[in-house]
């Protein structure tokens, strides 16, 4: 999500939730914290206890958000979705997030294709709103090989964010599904 180098964070912003533990107990890096060299009694590092639960207080009072942006037409990514979810929040000092990406076919279409109501309590997102978040799981069914036009619309909306490089070092992952075995996963 950086400019021209593909995934490549850039060198110019650091991640917004990432700090490096040794400024943050404002000590320079010596050969005692750089494992896997061994530290001799006289090299450890000492940290007074007052510093110590400073440091834990902050780390746990600091909250990730991890959105989780899907689309679902039938319910089954928003199944996968709802998974994913349970899975981040197992994880202490991170909150997930669900955001549905906009539906493109008009509610007549969608009714003669029998799609279910989506769930009201998932918002839908916008792409400015993705500035906001720590990093992101998207979720989306593949359609021969390619991803739903719903959620490359959505990737496409992204267009400023990638030219101010708002999401420059923030980690994403992908989940998929397909309603065929080997129906375009691999490929997408």
């Amino acid at each position: 999500m950086g400019k021209g180098g593909g995934c490549v964070p850039s060198k110019k912003k650091l991640p917004s939730s990432a700090e490096d533990p040794a400024r943050r107990l404002g000590s320079s890096t010596t050969a005692a914290n750089n494992a896997p060299i061994p530290a001799t009694d006289e090299e450890t590092l000492e940290i007074p206890a007052s510093t110590a639960d400073s440091v834990n207080t902050q780390s746990v009072a600091a909250t990730l958000k991890v959105f989780i942006v899907f689309y679902s037409m039938y319910g089954h990514v928003e199944k996968l979705a709802k998974r994913m979810k349970k899975g981040v929040e197992g994880v202490e000092g991170v909150e997930a997030v669900l955001f549905r990406v906009p539906e493109m076919l008009p509610a007549d279409v969608l009714e003669l294709m029998k799609v279910p109501p989506k769930d009201p309590e998932i918002p839908e997102i916008t792409a400015a709103e993705l500035a906001t978040a720590d990093g992101f799981l998207f979720g989306f069914p593949t359609r021969y090989g390619c991803m739903a036009a719903q959620m490359k619309a959505f990737f496409d909306s992204t267009g400023q964010l990638w030219k101010e490089q708002t999401l420059a070092g923030k980690p994403a992952g992908f989940f998929v599904s397909t309603g065929t075995q080997g129906g375009g996963q691999e490929t997408t």
